[in-house]
Order: C-alpha cells, then sequence, then structure tokens
C-alpha cells in the first residue's frame, strides 16, 4: 500500500460517517462507531502485547460500537494520518493512511 495517499476527506457528522477518497480510485466510507471502536492506540488495544497488524480488525462492520460516537476534531498528522478527537475526550488513536485503508469496509456490503 505504499504510496495510497488521501485526494479528499470528508467527516459528515449528521450522518455518522467518515469518507476518504483515495489516489488509487477508491473511496471508503467509515462509520465513525466502528472506527471508534477500532482506535489503534495502546489504551484501547489493552497493551502493548495487542499492537501490530495481527490485533486488528478483519472487518470493521463487524465491530460492535459500545454507544454512537461522534468526532469534535480531526487533525492531520504529519502527512501520514489523522488524529480524532472523538465526543467522549479521547485523542490519543493515530490513524495512518495504511491502516485506514486496511480497514476500508468492503463495497459488497
Amino acid at each position: 500500500m505504499n504510496g495510497i495517499r488521501p485526494t479528499a476527506i470528508n467527516l459528515f457528522k449528521a450522518e455518522g460517517a467518515l469518507e476518504i477518497a483515495w489516489n488509487d480510485g477508491r473511496t471508503c466510507r467509515y462509520p465513525l462507531g466502528q472506527l471508534r471502536e477500532a482506535c489503534p492506540c495502546v489504551e484501547c488495544r489493552g497493551g502493548h502485547q495487542f499492537m501490530g497488524r495481527e490485533h486488528e480488525p478483519d472487518n470493521l462492520l463487524r465491530l460492535t460500537p459500545k454507544r454512537s460516537y461522534a468526532v469534535s476534531a480531526l487533525d492531520l498528522i504529519g502527512s501520514y494520518a489523522l488524529q480524532p478527537t472523538w465526543d467522549d475526550g479521547h485523542h490519543t488513536g493515530i490513524y495512518t493512511w495504511d491502516y485506514l485503508r486496511r480497514l476500508c469496509p468492503d463495497e459488497e456490503q
């Protein structure tokens, strides 16, 4: 996935979704609740032993959110990631382009 970068990032607060258009022509729409449950930070993962690709969700849409979530701020981190601030105050998850692309929900679902 080297070289895959967003060309547009849109946060649809009313619809509860983040949409990213990628430079390979694909557009991914991420439900905010599931994206919050897939937070890649060490706190949400349950410790350093649960970090890495082998502990990533295999299907974002199968995650069941504990509640509905909203994003209160969305910051770019350098040229490689997004860092949302969630309405529950959580803000330590850094979602790299690579991670977000791997989480992209299948178009058939």
